[in-house]
């Protein structure tokens, strides 16, 4: 049986293989764009108490509030407090807060004046560059908001 050993090597399928190279280089330049985000405060209000009387200037008892409202404003309608009884505890608290006007006309790049804007400028692309020359890259940093990425990937796949 030994004797067959070095035979059987000669009679065995040949051996296929499938592979598969790829060598890819890229350059990728980009220019950051201008941009504003913008939160809307709005309207609020409240109010609370004991031992007072409230008037509007015109009913008695009432606790004013927010009415209609125009261009993103409610109307607000202030009360007076007065103590109700002479000598005796009373607490009374109001908060009001005017919300941001919301603008009826802009234009292209215009934001609405709300009270929280968070803006950043565009980049400037001076001096931005990239090239690849069989495989060999280069970049060349821009101004400020600007990126430049440079890959060379080499794959190889045997099946």
């Amino acid at each position: 049986m030994k004797r067959l050993i070095p035979f059987l090597f000669l009679f065995s399928a040949p051996v296929y293989a499938d592979i598969i190279s790829s060598i890819t280089s890229s350059v990728k330049l980009e220019v950051a764009a201008p941009g504003t985000t913008a939160d809307r405060i709005g309207n609020s209000y409240s109010v609370s108490g004991t031992g007072v009387t409230t008037t509007d200037g015109t009913t008695a008892g009432s606790v004013g509030g927010l009415g209609a409202v125009t261009n993103g404003i409610n109307a607000y309608t202030p009360i007076t407090a007065s103590q109700l009884t002479d000598g005796e505890s009373f607490s009374y608290t109001v908060s009001h807060t005017t919300g941001d006007t919301v603008a009826t006309s802009l234009t292209v790049g215009e934001v609405s004046p709300f009270g929280d804007l968070t803006s950043t400028s565009g980049g400037v692309a001076t001096n931005l560059a990239g090239t690849v020359d069989n495989h060999v890259i280069t970049v060349t940093a821009g101004s400020a908001g600007t990126t430049a990425t440079g890959q060379y990937v080499t794959t190889l796949t045997v099946d």
